[in-house]
C-alpha cells in the first residue's frame, strides 16, 4: 500500500553543508543569484561515503537534495521575490514552506577532497542537513525550450531563440567610493560579502519588496542586509549605491555589546555614518 499523509518516512542526512551564510538574508534566492558563493559539502564519517563518491569528480555540476532545516511550517501559497501578479501556489515556486522541507539546488563541482566536496553557486545556509547526491546530466536535465509558467506571465522574457529566458532584467550595480570603501571595512571586519550579496540582490530588481527588504526613502532607497542598511538610488537601469549605514539606534550602539555592537560602533566613529 501506497504510504498515506499520516506515514512517516525515515531520512537521514548524509552531511552538511558549510558556507559562510548563516541568516536567511544572507543567502541567495537562487543558486544562480550566488554563482560565485563558495561553500563545502562535509560527508559524515563512517557510511562508506568516500566510495560512494568515486567517479563524480567528472561532472561540473551535481544536483544537491537538502533540508530546509530553519522552516518549521509550510504555506499553501507564498509571495515569490520574482512574482509581480500576487502570490503562488507552493507547488509552483521554489519557496521554502513546504509540506516537506526538502530543497534542491544545482551546484558546481569544484573538486572532492576525501569527503569534502568544494562546490560553487551555493543558496543554502550553514548546516543545512545534505539529504543526498547525484550527477547533473545536462542531455536528460536541462530542457531549454521548456515553458517558465507564471514566470513568463509576469516578464513573458525570451531570447532572440525564443527560449525562455531569466524574466528579471538584470541591473548594474554601481559603488560609490564612499559606499566601496565602506563595504570593504565590513567585510574585513565581519566575514560579511558585503559587495556580493548587496549586488546580487540589487542587480535583481530594486523596487520595494518585502522579501528583499527594500523600502523607500526620501531621498532613494533603502536595503536591509543583516543589521546593515544600503542607501541607494535607480538611473535608468543602473542602481547607485550611495553610502551604508549601521542600523543600530544610537542608544544601543551607546551601551555595551557584543562584537557585533562593537564593530557597528567603531564604523560610524569611522564613517560618521
Amino acid at each position: 500500500m501506497d504510504p498515506g499523509p499520516e506515514d512517516a518516512l525515515t531520512v537521514r542526512p548524509i552531511g552538511l553543508v558549510r558556507t559562510g551564510a548563516r541568516t536567511r538574508i544572507e543567502a541567495p534566492r537562487q543558486p544562480g543569484a550566488g554563482s560565485n558563493l563558495e561553500g563545502e559539502i562535509e560527508l559524515y564519517p563512517g557510511h562508506n561515503f568516500e566510495h560512494a563518491l568515486q567517479d563524480l569528480e567528472g561532472w561540473d555540476f551535481i544536483w544537491v537534495l537538502f533540508w530546509f532545516h530553519h522552516n518549521s511550517r509550510w504555506r499553501p501559497k507564498v509571495l515569490p521575490p520574482r512574482s509581480s501578479t500576487g502570490r503562488k501556489g507552493v507547488f509552483a515556486t521554489r519557496a521554502p514552506y513546504r509540506p516537506n522541507p526538502i530543497g534542491l539546488s544545482a551546484l558546481r563541482l569544484e573538486r572532492i577532497d576525501g569527503l569534502v566536496l568544494h562546490v560553487r553557486g551555493v543558496d543554502m545556509l550553514d548546516g543545512t542537513p545534505v539529504l543526498d547526491i547525484k550527477p547533473y546530466v545536462p542531455y536528460t536535465d536541462a530542457h531549454p525550450a521548456a515553458r517558465s509558467g507564471w514566470l513568463e506571465e509576469s516578464a513573458r522574457v525570451r531570447d532572440a531563440a525564443g527560449t525562455p529566458a531569466d524574466p528579471v532584467r538584470r541591473h548594474e550595480v554601481v559603488f560609490s567610493a564612499t559606499a566601496a570603501e565602506q563595504a570593504r571595512w565590513i567585510e574585513s571586519r565581519t566575514g560579511l560579502p558585503m559587495q556580493a550579496r548587496i549586488t546580487a540582490v540589487l542587480s535583481m530588481g530594486p523596487e520595494p519588496h518585502p522579501y528583499r527588504r527594500i523600502r523607500r526613502e526620501e531621498l532613494g532607497y533603502r536595503l536591509a542586509l543583516k543589521e546593515w542598511r544600503v542607501h541607494f538610488r535607480i538611473e535608468g537601469e543602473a542602481v547607485l549605491v550611495d553610502t551604508i549605514s549601521s542600523g543600530y539606534r544610537a542608544a544601543q550602539l551607546a551601551a555595551d555589546g557584543d562584537e557585533t555592537i562593537a564593530a557597528h560602533r567603531i564604523f560610524r566613529q569611522i564613517f560618521r555614518s
